[in-house]
């Protein structure tokens, strides 16, 4: 084949030895506008998976690179003045313009022609895609390929919040990848350092856009900006200069950074690769390893497949897979920098941890295994934080309390329909399922809506808190529960509106009754969809009349012996109407602005915790996000309701989203609520509980530890296993978590075979 690879940066360099490791016969031509010993980055940074897969492709090349490797194990993260270092990280660092010599020294003994200096224009790819049998694109961040046939490859461009400048310096740092965070008189400023060879670090300063503009570094040169930059880190240069080589740029040489992602990477015979298709933020430090992986994948196909068509489907279809992974990492990780000063005051320990997981490639047991006695330390001050000093059990078996209620730990069995109860009142079925649920070892332990009449229920088979026999079978459970466990029972306690008087779960969700159809109401007179019936827009007699049901309801819980109650004010119910504007039409004082539209929601709560007893305490759920963009409750609108929350005596906020309206385009993933929870948490501040595809201890233990939350709900894992946390307890080696009385063989023997490696399945 003959092959011209536009870019002379690692994946156009890597793609033409790779394909002649393949053939020697084919024709391979890098083309670079620069000279060959240019560069304007500083250090390269892979790990040791890379290096493996760079050594399986081409030992030559790889040995030579490792020669020229500084390698480094630790994390070091110097905040508030403290320096912590965890271990087990295993990166390596090379300079770029070392790795640019060694690849080029690589090709040239292959045989790759290399031409620099050569500009490359639109008309010179159109000819060049006429001459050759595939023109590679890997021309950087600015493709000149891909603005040309933008139509074609349709990239999208998402320009970062922070600002940053690459710099050097010969501090070398060459006991740690560094972080530093300094307080100045403008903001927060932050460092990121490695070595990338025996004199030299890379020197990344980042900011954010206010800070940035208050410095002036917009208006700055080169080197007064790095003036700045020195006399902010002094302390951490030890006297060294920082250094730019990016000469060629006028002004400071700040930038934001620009994900790119490519709807195609190919047209015809041309490919992207590397940041022309995809870029990874620098703060996880993968944009090499997708160049150096993607070459090596792309030449493997097209020597594996039928086609050279077939070849580019296969390269594009299996490397977008990983490119979007990294990618979900990265932004992860971009934002937790962009949103940095909701962290900056928690103490030096949580904070490292929560850097040190942001991406959420780190996880709790993976830290674990890099470094246990660093997390074993982390795990013991998250204790010592929760009343209990001295011990080092994984921070979902730490206690916590709201008001006078102690939880034994920080798991919650979520609110999960049963759709059993009969005219509103709880059965067997109900005990069986709560109290199972609450042997089970959970801390705390939801009760299902349960609704505050009967034209506020969701379905004829949801529970309600408005009749005498209604709180004689909740009394019964919560009797049962108290004497038996250590649990403790949340009544979840609401009302159904628009979405009221429709058919069981597990028939057609959301679907008006086939008949016997109840009357319903909500904020406006908005359907849930075309197919429900129009709900009546509340007047003052209906506020009034719900208000009063609300607060007959929480007496009744009270009486019945629950510990906590929640209001449910999401998901598209009766309050969660009035919340949001999707579903709040009125052009009263109950309309409009989110103060108006929080009214009525607020009078609800007020009028609940006015009979709820002083000392247990109160939540209320709501949806962080209708996931409609501004037209409808988005997180910075969620973080004034958790104010106004707070104002009105809430104990903790039960952070879900969505189910607002049948136009949500929710974005769904692993812990994918649970950002809204952590932005709530530590911008507000307000207790909050995290849901949404929870399913591992893993998850818990990283939010409860990164500060994203202070209990944790975990949903169907518990449909499925009542005894959830008692079985992870086992996994863990964690023998205090307190079985019933009657199963305790039934732990030990559970216990033994966890630390044989052996399950009962």
């Amino acid at each position: 084949m003959r092959i011209a690879c536009l870019g002379g940066g690692p994946a156009g360099l890597y793609f033409a030895i790779s394909m002649k490791l393949h053939d020697p016969s084919h024709e391979m031509v890098v083309i670079e506008r620069n000279r060959a010993d240019d560069t304007f980055g500083w250090g390269v940074v892979l790990s040791d998976e890379t290096l493996d897969n760079l050594a399986a492709n081409d030992p030559v090349s790889a040995e030579r690179i490792r020669e020229h490797f500084a390698y480094w194990d630790d994390i070091a993260v110097v905040h508030k003045g403290v320096r912590t270092v965890s271990t087990g990280h295993g990166f390596c660092g090379i300079g770029r313009r070392q790795l640019l010599i060694l690849l080029q020294e690589r090709a040239r003994e292959l045989g790759v022609e290399m031409r620099f200096e050569t500009d490359i224009t639109e008309a010179s790819i159109e000819q060049l895609r006429r001459e050759y049998d595939l023109v590679l694109a890997a021309d950087g961040l600015n493709s000149r390929t891909r603005q040309t046939y933008a139509e074609h490859f349709k990239p999208d461009i998402d320009v970062r919040a922070c600002k940053f400048v690459w710099l050097g310096t010969h501090q070398t740092f060459n006991d740690a990848f560094t972080f530093i965070f300094e307080k100045t008189e403008h903001g927060w400023v932050w460092a990121h350092a490695y070595q990338f060879d025996k004199d030299t670090a890379t020197f990344i300063v980042e900011c954010s856009e206010a800070t940035w503009q208050a410095f002036g570094f917009g208006e700055m040169n080169q080197q007064e900006s790095i003036a700045v930059c020195e006399r902010i880190f002094a302390k951490h240069l030890d006297g060294h200069a920082l250094m730019t080589n990016a000469n060629h740029i006028r002004g400071s040489a700040w930038i934001n950074f620009p994900r790119v992602l490519c709807e195609r990477w190919s047209y015809e015979n041309v490919v992207l690769m590397g940041d022309a298709a995809a870029t990874a933020h620098f703060s996880i430090g993968s944009g090499s390893k997708l160049a150096l992986e993607s070459a090596i994948a792309l030449a493997n196909y097209l020597h594996s497949e039928s086609s050279m068509q077939a070849a580019v489907a296969r390269y594009e279809e299996d490397r977008r897979f990983e490119v979007l992974r990294l990618q979900s990492a990265a932004r992860n990780s971009t934002e937790w920098f962009e949103q940095i000063e909701r962290y900056l005051d928690l103490d030096p320990v949580q904070f490292n941890y929560s850097l040190l997981t942001r991406s959420q490639r780190i996880s709790h047991e993976n830290l674990r295994v890099r470094d246990p006695n660093w997390l074993e330390s982390a795990e013991r001050w998250f204790q010592t934080q929760a009343g209990n000093p001295g011990s080092a059990r994984a921070p979902m078996f730490a206690p916590y309390q709201l008001r006078d209620m102690t939880l034994v730990n920080r798991v919650v069995v979520s609110p999960m329909a049963q759709y059993k109860a009969v005219d509103g009142c709880p059965t067997d079925w109900h005990f069986s399922h709560y109290a199972e649920r609450a042997k089970g070892g959970a801390g705390l332990v939801y009760t299902e809506m349960t609704c505050v009449s009967p034209t506020g229920r969701i379905t004829p088979g949801c529970p309600g808190l408005y009749a005498p026999e209604h709180e004689a079978a909740w009394k019964r459970l919560c009797d049962f529960v108290h004497t038996e466990t250590k649990a403790k029972l949340c009544a979840q306690i609401g009302h159904s509106g628009a979405k009221g008087s429709t058919q069981l779960g597990w028939q057609e969700m959301d679907a008006p009754l086939a008949d016997g159809n109840w009357p319903i109401l909500a904020a406006s007179a908005q359907p849930w969809s075309a197919r429900n019936q129009v709900p009546k827009a509340m007047d003052r007699r209906d506020m009034d009349r719900v208000r009063d049901e609300f607060v007959s309801a929480a007496q009744m819980a009270d009486r019945a012996g629950f510990d906590m109650i929640e209001i449910h004010a999401a998901h598209g119910y009766l309050l969660s109407s009035f919340i949001t504007p999707l579903t709040n039409h009125r052009d009263d004082e109950y309309g409009g602005s989110l103060d108006n539209r929080l009214r009525y929601p607020l009078e609800v709560i007020n009028a609940v915790r006015r009979v709820w007893p002083a000392h247990k305490p109160l939540s209320v759920r709501i949806s962080a996000n209708d996931w409609c963009g501004a037209e409808g409750i988005t997180p910075d609108d969620a973080v004034e309701i958790a104010k106004r929350l707070r104002d009105a005596e809430v104990d903790i906020v039960d952070v879900s989203a969505g189910q607002t309206s049948t136009q949500a385009k929710p974005v769904y993933g692993r812990m994918f609520q649970t950002p809204f929870s952590d932005r709530i948490r530590n911008e507000t501040p307000i207790a909050t509980m995290a849901v949404g595809n929870i399913y591992q201890a893993d998850h818990v233990n990283s939010i409860l530890m990164a500060g994203r939350a202070d209990l944790v709900c975990i949903a169907r894992p518990h449909l499925a296993d009542p005894y959830w946390l008692l079985h992870v307890a086992a996994g863990l080696g964690d023998s205090e978590v307190e079985w019933p009385a009657p199963y305790r063989a039934g732990a030990d023997q559970l216990q033994r075979l966890a630390e044989r490696g052996e399950g009962w399945v």
